[in-house]
């Protein structure tokens, strides 16, 4: 089992490079059966598909690596809280935990159109089994969002 710490270290780390590249602050780091599969960051504004969540793009990612589009017992590293797109594919997926660091109001308070839907509520009205755990170096995730404004590149958005 690898550590979330770590893993959410590697989703820090992908999402600078997002930022970086011109896309918005989002990162995820996904490990299933032992190994790292994915490590991904939003690519919404590069391919023009509003789908293309970091956690979207890490399970699409993550899935074609382990040759399966269900990854149950494995675990997610997301920047932020997902959204409810996202949460709801995580759970399709099978995950059995996905952490995660800046919270929605977080991202809604640096001018992201959140739905304000709380993962955590999805999952308890969904009946899901994924256990979700929050606060994950969360003050590092949140100052993504700041790094991000400093880009310039939020006012496009």
């Amino acid at each position: 089992m690898i550590d979330p710490a770590l893993l959410m270290r590697m989703a820090i780390e992908k999402c600078r490079e997002g930022i970086a590249s011109g896309q918005s602050p989002f990162g995820c780091a996904i490990w299933h059966a032992g190994r790292v599969l994915a490590v991904e960051h939003n690519r919404v504004w590069e391919t023009c598909d509003v789908t293309a969540h970091a956690e979207i793009v890490g399970l699409r990612s993550a899935c074609r690596a382990q040759g399966n589009f269900l990854l149950p017992g494995g675990m997610a590293a997301t920047t932020c809280e997902p959204c409810p797109m996202c949460m709801a594919a995580l759970h399709w997926a099978r995950l059995d935990t996905v952490y995660y660091g800046a919270s929605i109001a977080d991202a809604a308070a640096a001018g992201f159109n959140e739905l304000r839907v709380p993962a955590a509520e999805l999952l308890r009205l969904g009946g899901s089994t994924v256990k979700l755990i929050p606060g994950l170096l969360a003050d590092e995730c949140r100052g993504l969002f700041q790094l991000w404004r400093s880009t310039g590149r939020c006012e496009a958005y």
